[in-house]
């Protein structure tokens, strides 16, 4: 199974991730092709430059990727 998503990277993506309380997941690249979920996900709580809160835990921006599924599992 495959899951589609995308990456929240502008400050409009991350707004509208929070108006629409969807569930973003935190993820740290570590490599072609190898990533480490951090975080299984969570409403935007706040959000900086440098920084986004996600249930109660801040993740710096410059070091991690904040994903959001745009359609649930598919079969290839």
């Amino acid at each position: 199974m495959n899951y589609t998503y995308k990456v929240l990277k502008s400050d409009i993506e991350l707004f509208a991730a929070a108006l629409s309380q969807v569930r973003v997941y935190v993820v740290q690249p570590l490599g072609e092709d190898l990533i480490d979920i951090v975080d299984y996900g969570g409403l935007i709580e706040k959000y900086t430059p440098e920084s986004i809160k996600i249930n109660g835990s801040y993740f710096f921006r410059k070091q991690f990727e904040f994903r959001v599924d745009v359609k649930g599992p598919t079969r290839l």
